[in-house]
């Protein structure tokens, strides 16, 4: 249980009566023009086998070609959930130039994203925004370009806009930092808040801040934990960013720390059971972090089977690997590697990070 915190087949080609024309396929690669030729013609199985032998292999590679599906790749977009909180969702997006200004084009509301939106979910640039370009520096800032209908939002989703934007390009290997551009014009400041931008938005700003324990907040820095939340009876991670003492020296230990307390805010659930505690300090190693935990890291019903829940695996690896240096996680129970995951695996080598958080439906 989670921890609830309040807050015959015939086949009809497009021909002419003297060339046969292919059909290119979308993805990175110009597709070849295609002519547009009288549409009565249907061939069936028998009379293809009657056409001289050139034009039946084009009609065959024509049908292989109109078979062939949509190349794809997954991007995870950044969209807010009925919280309030922004949250990563992977999907698959038509194979383009440029990814990173597809990715944009689907964060905007009444665009490509809708019908693909999960329940409770909305996305976030203003409706009828177009990107005009990403534009990706050799110093790994990315220059986002929007139409003047980017400033047609509400005040409140200013830094909801802002962390989308620059979580969903910071996805992407060559992207560290963001800075926004309208019509062709650099902005400082967001426009309607005046959230500040200067030189570029990073992950190290955050995420769905929550700075409830804070009191001196010039005293801290930041720290990105992954919680959960659920909708339709399924979880989904959401990245959280919280305000450490700048006294803590292991960000590892702060960061397991705060998975064991829990989130503080509203819509925000844990997995953790009470009374996990780590064993030792962090083992840190080549990018591999090793953590000993005593046994109350097993579910509440799982002690006999040694069985971690996947879902604290996921909150723990999630969050370790979003700090620099950090390439996979080893856990240990009281010194030794024999836990279960809950596909009945043992789980005896180190964990990397997911590919994409929250992939599937939910």
């Amino acid at each position: 249980m989670f921890r609830k915190h309040t807050k015959m087949v015939a086949i009809t080609v497009i021909a002419s009566a003297m060339l046969l024309s292919g059909c290119g396929l979308f993805g990175g690669e110009e597709a070849t023009k295609e002519i547009d030729p009288p549409q009565n013609v249907t061939y069936t199985d028998e009379n293809i086998d009657k056409l001289a032998e050139g034009e039946a292999k084009e009609v065959s590679d024509k049908k292989v070609n109109d078979e062939k599906a949509v190349e794809t790749v997954k991007s995870e977009l950044y969209l807010i959930d009925e919280n309030g909180l922004v949250v990563p969702y992977a999907v698959d997006l038509p194979k383009t130039e440029s990814i990173a200004k597809e990715s944009l084009e689907y964060l905007v509301v009444g665009g490509p994203v809708t019908n693909i939106l999960p329940n409770g979910f909305r996305a976030v640039l203003p409706a009828d925004t177009q990107v005009l370009g990403v534009n990706i520096k050799d110093d790994g800032t990315a220059i986002a370009d929007f139409s003047p209908e980017f400033k047609d939002y509400k005040k409140e989703d200013e830094e909801r806009i802002l962390q989308s934007i620059t979580w969903t390009l910071t996805q992407f290997d060559s992207v560290k930092k963001v800075k926004i551009w309208v019509n062709g014009h650099e902005q400082k400041e967001m426009p309607v808040d005046g959230t500040p931008i200067q030189d570029g938005i990073s992950r190290m700003d955050g995420i769905n801040y929550d700075t409830s324990d804070v009191v001196d907040i010039t005293n801290t820095q930041p720290l990105t934990v992954y919680y959960l939340a659920e909708t339709g009876g399924k979880a989904y991670h959401v990245p959280v960013t919280k305000r450490i003492s700048n006294e803590q020296n292991d960000p590892i230990v702060a960061a397991v720390d705060e998975l064991i307390k829990g989130p503080e805010s509203t819509g925000l659930l844990s997995d953790f059971q009470n009374g996990v505690k780590l064993l030792g300090a962090p083992k840190y190693e080549d990018g591999k972090v090793t953590l000993d935990f005593n046994e109350s890291i097993y579910g509440s019903h799982d002690e006999e089977k040694k069985m971690i829940s996947s879902n604290v695996l996921k909150s723990i690896v999630l969050t370790l690997t979003e700090q620099e240096g950090v390439e996979s996680v080893n856990i240990t129970v009281n010194g030794k590697a024999d836990l279960v995951k809950e596909d009945g695996k043992k789980l005896d080598k180190p964990v990397t990070r997911p590919q994409n958080v929250n992939t599937g439906s939910f």
